[in-house]
């Protein structure tokens, strides 16, 4: 077999020849030798860069990033959740979420519900060079990639038809105030959504009502109305549903003791010996409960800390 030009042996000249032959341009032009490492020279084409638009997020501001499910009335239908609410669909979403903060340790509070998260990074984040498409592209992709990865772990017997989507947006909130008051009008969201969800669907389920008819049986009605229906005629009580309906779910960062089982030989002893080792570790922990009032805020105060 004939010998290849230039080979692991080949003299210095001739590996300066390869090289040239590689990159297919002269050394001159194109790549050259500075102490040992090749540097790459600037091209006509890098003007190109110029028309990229800065998109460096204000410094001192709350980075959220909320994604929404794309078309995933469409996306329920076709994989048939369970109505007003799928506790697997809604686990494999904070399932998602947890991935994500784990993955992006800048951000320290995380809230969900039905098919949307939103993300907070922290005022003094530095994660790229606070590039908005970056936060946003990251967040999105993780996301979408995690719900196709642990499908399986949810809906065992339901087989994932097509690629679901999501969209996603950042909006930056300069106080403290701002954010407090972003997050309670998303749990507000929440409320009003399962409480109108959960009554449409007792009226299309139970009452053998078409959609059409239960839409138009609540129109105009208020909450209270809701809650009548709802005790009057299903004998439920709205405050005793799942707080994961009524309330979503909060992601914080939490140190929780883990209890592990290892393997150790004692001194003068031949086997060895299990033991009980507690070690304490930062987790992603989701909460069910209120973050409208003070309380949340108060228990934990290192969420809006600014050395956080």
């Amino acid at each position: 077999m004939p010998r290849p030009p230039c080979c692991i042996s080949a003299s210095a000249p001739a590996m300066l020849c390869c090289l040239r032959a590689a990159v297919g341009v002269s050394v001159g032009a194109g790549v050259g030798c500075v102490r040992g490492r090749v540097s790459m020279a600037k091209s006509k084409f890098e003007y190109v860069r110029d028309f990229e638009t800065d998109d460096t997020c204000l410094p001192n501001c709350w980075i959220v990033v909320r994604l929404d499910g794309r078309n995933f009335h469409r996306f329920a239908e076709q994989h048939e959740f369970k109505k007003p609410n799928d506790d697997r669909a809604l686990h494999l979403m904070t399932r998602c979420a947890q991935t994500v903060m784990q993955e992006l340790e800048d951000i320290a509070i995380a809230y969900g519900q039905s098919d949307e998260y939103s993300f907070v990074f922290k005022k003094k984040s530095k994660w790229f060079k606070r590039r908005a498409s970056k936060f946003m592209t990251h967040v999105v992709s993780q996301f979408a990639s995690s719900y196709v990865f642990y499908w399986k772990d949810y809906f065992k017997d339901q087989q994932l038809l097509y690629p679901p989507g999501f969209d996603g947006r950042i909006v930056l909130y300069p106080s403290n105030q701002n954010l407090k008051d972003y997050l309670s009008w998303r749990q507000a969201d929440c409320h009003i959504n399962n409480l109108y969800n959960t009554v449409f669907w007792m009226l299309v389920q139970r009452s053998g009502l078409t959609p059409v008819q239960a839409q138009d049986r609540l129109q105009g009605t208020l909450a209270g109305d809701k809650n009548e229906i709802l005790f009057s005629e299903f004998n439920i009580n709205y405050n005793n549903e799942p707080l994961m309906y009524r309330k979503g779910t909060v992601l914080i960062w939490q140190k929780v003791n883990e209890v592990m089982t290892k393997k150790i030989k004692l001194p003068k002893e031949s086997e060895e010996k299990e033991v009980e080792v507690t070690r304490t570790r930062t987790k992603v922990v989701p909460l069910h409960c209120d973050i409208i009032g003070e309380q949340f805020w108060e228990e934990y105060p290192e969420i809006l800390a600014e050395d956080s």
